[in-house]
């Protein structure tokens, strides 16, 4: 009897064991066959380089100035007075900026109708009686958008600018109050308007808010559309001669140019240079220029050392490795940059980048391989990485031989 008890117990054993066993092997197998892989470990490649590239080109050490071109994203040279300083008639830009946000005019186009005011006229009057700019106008004439807009740019107008910021909000102490927030808005931190002429030594801005302001500007195509004009007329046959042209010979096409007391002479400008038989675009200010004899002789030195100085700087090529994945079943792959870009430098400027890793198991070439982002003078540049072959799976003896790396990725991917 014992004997029998004994043997079943044994069977009961066995069985019990079989089945684990079984049980064993159905969970093991499908686990280690179809479940997913282990992460590639990711190695970034290459140091921080620095493009050699020439010196910066020659800015005023008088007076507050800075510069910045197509393609950056902040101000890449400055120079002189850093602070906030009295702005002048480049307060008008940023009038006719904050005008054209609330009442956009199309390229081409003649924008919205405005009456003037007797407000309005009696500004003229006054402007009038204490010399300053001016150009006519009489209550109850209509003016399109675009005539305000050329004879407050081109003419230079103080009722033109004041009418405007009335009509677009209510008043000018409603347009300053509209203006300020819209500064702080786009990031022009250092800039204040108490006025929309600038007339008012506290209407104040850097050097550096008002290049990107400059740059800012000649993106709005009706602004683009104004500012070559030598001249043009507006309402009435008036003629208004273009007040902010500035060295078109040279290529530079003028924003604003400016004389008030508290200001000095203020200059906004664009200009186009040559470089390698390419045109590149800057944009920039000159504020408190003493007067024209010392703008003329800063201009002509900024544009020949720029024209000489400035280079377009490779930054990175198509198929430039950053980052090597490697399997734990011995495949590699490298992360490789999707495109070309260059930027215009002007100074051994120190390339540093950074490599974000993608999680990568398998996949064909061309899969993401995550982004690698250099720091430049001119902002951030971030570029796409991807495969630049394939990773693949490394088949069923090793995934069955190697069940440790197959369940900890199973479990990794249920967390």
């Amino acid at each position: 009897m014992p004997s029998t008890i004994a043997s079943r117990i044994r069977r009961g054993v066995f069985v019990g064991v079989g089945a684990l066993v079984i049980l064993g092997i159905g969970v093991y197998g499908p686990a280690t066959l179809i479940g997913p892989l282990p992460a590639a470990s990711a190695t970034v490649l290459g140091a921080d380089t620095t493009i050699a590239a020439p010196t910066p080109p020659t800015l005023p050490q008088t007076g507050a100035s800075a510069l910045t071109a197509d393609g950056a994203d902040s101000v890449l040279a400055s120079s002189g007075d850093a602070s906030a300083v009295p702005l002048g008639g480049t307060t008008k830009v940023i009038t006719a900026l904050v005008v054209l946000d609330a009442k956009p005019v199309d390229a081409g186009k003649q924008g919205e109708s405005i009456v003037i005011t007797p407000e309005d006229y009696a500004g003229y009057v006054s402007y009038i009686a204490d010399s300053a700019r001016a150009i006519s106008f009489i209550t109850g004439e209509s003016w399109s958008e675009r005539d305000m807009l050329q004879a407050m740019l081109l003419g230079s107008s103080n009722n033109h600018a004041d009418a405007l910021a009335r009509w677009a909000f209510g008043s000018v102490d409603g347009y300053v109050t509209a203006a300020n927030a819209w500064l702080a808005k786009n990031g022009f931190t250092g800039t204040h308007v108490s006025d929309a002429t600038g007339l008012s030594s506290d209407s104040v801005g850097t050097a550096s808010d008002l290049a990107r302001i400059a740059k800012l500007a000649f993106s709005v195509p009706v602004i683009g559309e104004i500012m070559p004009l030598p001249s043009t007329t507006v309402n009435g046959g008036r003629l208004v001669t273009n007040l902010a042209s500035y060295m078109p010979d040279k290529g530079v096409t003028g924003l604003s140019l400016s004389y008030t007391d508290q200001a000095g002479l203020c200059l906004l400008y664009k200009a186009t240079v040559q470089v390698s038989g390419k045109p590149a675009t800057l944009y920039g200010s000159m504020l408190r220029e003493p007067g024209y004899d010392t703008l003329n002789a800063d201009m002509g030195t900024l544009l020949a050392s720029a024209a000489t100085n400035l280079t377009s700087t490779t930054i990175v090529t198509t198929g430039d490795a950053f980052v090597t994945y490697s399997t734990p079943w011995g495949q590699s792959a490298q992360g490789v940059a999707v495109s070309d870009d260059s930027r215009m430098l002007w100074s051994a400027t120190p390339i540093t980048h950074s490599v974000s890793t993608a999680t990568v198991s398998t996949g064909s070439g061309g899969t993401a391989a995550g982004t690698v982002s250099f720091n430049l003078p001119g902002g951030a540049l971030t570029v796409p990485l991807k495969l630049d072959h394939a990773l693949t799976d490394p088949g069923p003896l090793w995934r069955l031989t190697h069940p440790v790396e197959v369940i900890q990725a199973l479990i990794a991917s249920r967390s």
